[in-house]
């Protein structure tokens, strides 16, 4: 468990996660000198995937050219250098699930030689989700054993191999403006443990605003059986520590903006969103944090 990419220092990362998706290789090729000093720095037992640059998935799209082959082969020489098992295709939502681009990755796939690793593809668009194109990407990926990488928050893989790879982007209006709440971190443990029971290792990392957070909380919920509060108090003491995280005067918009997708430890045991009491208070610019509580004391919840 882990996130995609360092969502703060990697001295503080390695302290709460083992894992973490490399994510600057989608927009550059880092030096090998360079991925082998990445690795170094690591702490023992400590797993890097990698995300494979824009060149295969955006720009060649599957096509193979020498520049989409050499790409792979940059890609997999960075892996290595890592000791990495796993690089991850992304494909953009243009890419659509029509019979030329299937064709195009049935090929790709057959003629990339990925010798020990394991490469895992993350379809993205609505259309992947329709239940035939599902029956028939499912055959696909089975045929060339490469595990399907989906939010399982709104659909499961369609094949996963030995192995479950899951990015978790949140639930939002607003992608990756997400909190995950106990529930949901609940709901994801129990569709882990579904798949574990079926000998296969599920890798899950989060790719919200609040990823780090959200996998310290899981994290100990695994180990512990219970969540830690996420901001230390409950109540309106919670949503004080949460608004008290910018400057005043600020008007209700950037509030909302800023803060209203998080979660706040209303109750033990209940958690609430803030806009749901944001959008209750009168639409003006507030002078402080107290200002804002009043308003808030006087909705019912």
């Amino acid at each position: 468990m882990g996130c995609c990419g360092f969502p703060t220092s990697k001295a503080r990362y390695y302290k709460a996660f083992n894992l973490v998706e490399l994510n600057s290789t989608f927009y550059t090729y880092p030096k090998l000198a360079l991925v082998e000093k990445w690795r170094t720095e690591a702490p023992k037992g400590f797993e890097f995937t990698v995300k494979a640059h824009q060149d295969i998935s955006h720009n060649c799209k599957f096509e193979l050219p020498p520049a989409c082959v050499n790409a792979f082969n940059r890609m997999r020489e960075i892996c290595e250098a890592l000791d990495s098992k796993i690089l991850l295709i992304q494909t953009p939502a243009s890419f659509r699930p029509i019979q030329e681009n299937m064709l195009r990755a049935r090929k790709f796939f057959n003629r990339v030689d990925r010798r020990e690793l394991t490469v895992v593809w993350e379809t993205r668009g609505p259309e992947w989700n329709e239940p035939q194109v599902r029956s028939e990407l499912g055959k696909v990926l089975e045929e060339l054993d490469v595990p399907h990488v989906t939010d399982p928050f709104k659909a499961m893989p369609v094949y996963t191999g030995k192995i479950a790879y899951f990015r978790l982007h949140g639930l939002g209006a607003r992608m990756y403006y997400y909190q995950y709440s106990n529930e949901e971190l609940r709901s994801l443990v129990d569709k882990i443990k579904l798949i574990e029971r079926k000998g296969k290792i599920v890798y899950i990392l989060f790719n919200n605003l609040t990823m780090f957070e959200d996998g310290q909380r899981l994290v100990e919920y695994i180990n512990e059986g219970t969540f830690p509060s996420i901001t230390g108090a409950v109540g309106l003491e919670s949503i004080c520590r949460l608004i008290e995280r910018t400057r005043y005067p600020v008007p209700k918009s950037k509030l909302s903006k800023l803060f209203g997708w998080k979660l706040v430890d209303w109750r033990k045991g209940r958690q609430i969103p803030l806009d749901e009491f944001l959008k209750r208070i009168p639409a003006r610019t507030y002078g402080s944090v107290y200002e804002v509580i009043e308003e808030i004391k006087k909705i019912k919840v």
